[in-house]
């Protein structure tokens, strides 16, 4: 190889170097996020920056209006007064709900509304034993005895039937040894880990149209 063909070379090397660098610098940038608090975030002194936020669901400040989810949450660790509305266009998993922890990344907008490109919910997993509670047998062959009073009932969750939080029906849970099944309502975070067939019990109470209204919901243990 002469010395021409090596200078080129050279030369070459340099600047594939030096496009790599600037396109990690980009990627690195556009990726990352700064981490506020919620309080920071609700000054609007990161308007047009890309942040990371974490806080609770404020209970019941979430809608669903044409796949747009909207919410508020706030720091558990702060003041509970200060929140922050949270906007965001992406799909809603089971494990969000009434007081679970969101991890919010995005840029605060002149409304004041944090527009999440980034959602991810953090639900810590729930046991509980299963020796007191209802089958969904006996459960139904109380009927309206039981009706509005709490109870605990235990079954598995039929496959293909949990859902978000915004939905109409939770989950049904089946009996294992009956087959008898009981449509839930539920407006709380699904626990981590639950899924099709597994084991739940659930705190809460039968309505008059025979739907159990949850008011806590564990994985059997």
């Amino acid at each position: 190889m002469n010395a021409k063909t090596k200078r080129r070379m050279g030369v070459v090397t340099g600047v594939i170097v030096i496009v790599l660098i600037v396109v990690l610098a980009v990627v690195a940038g556009s990726g990352s996020a700064k981490a506020v608090t919620v309080a920071d975030a609700a000054t609007g002194g990161f308007a047009d920056q890309r942040i990371q936020v974490t806080g609770n669901v404020v209970e019941n400040s979430f809608q669903t209006n044409d796949d747009v989810l909207t919410f508020s949450i706030f720091d558990p660790e702060g003041d509970p007064s200060q929140e922050l509305k949270v906007r965001y266009d992406g799909g809603v998993s089971a494990t969000f709900g009434n007081d679970v922890t969101a991890i919010c990344t995005g840029k605060i907008g002149e409304d004041g509304v944090l527009h999440a490109s980034e959602l991810v919910t953090k639900c810590p997993s729930k046991y509980e034993n299963a020796s007191e509670a209802l089958t969904i047998a006996r459960l139904l062959e109380y009927g309206e005895e039981v009706a509005g009073k709490p109870v605990k009932v235990a079954g598995q969750v039929k496959a293909g039937t949990l859902a978000a939080v915004d939905s109409d029906e939770r989950l049904v849970l089946v009996d294992p040894e009956s087959g008898d099944e009981l449509s839930v309502l539920y407006d709380g975070a699904i626990p981590e880990g639950v899924s099709d067939g597994a084991g739940l019990v659930l705190t809460g109470s039968l309505d008059e149209q025979g739907k159990f209204a949850a008011t806590d919901l564990a994985l059997e243990g």
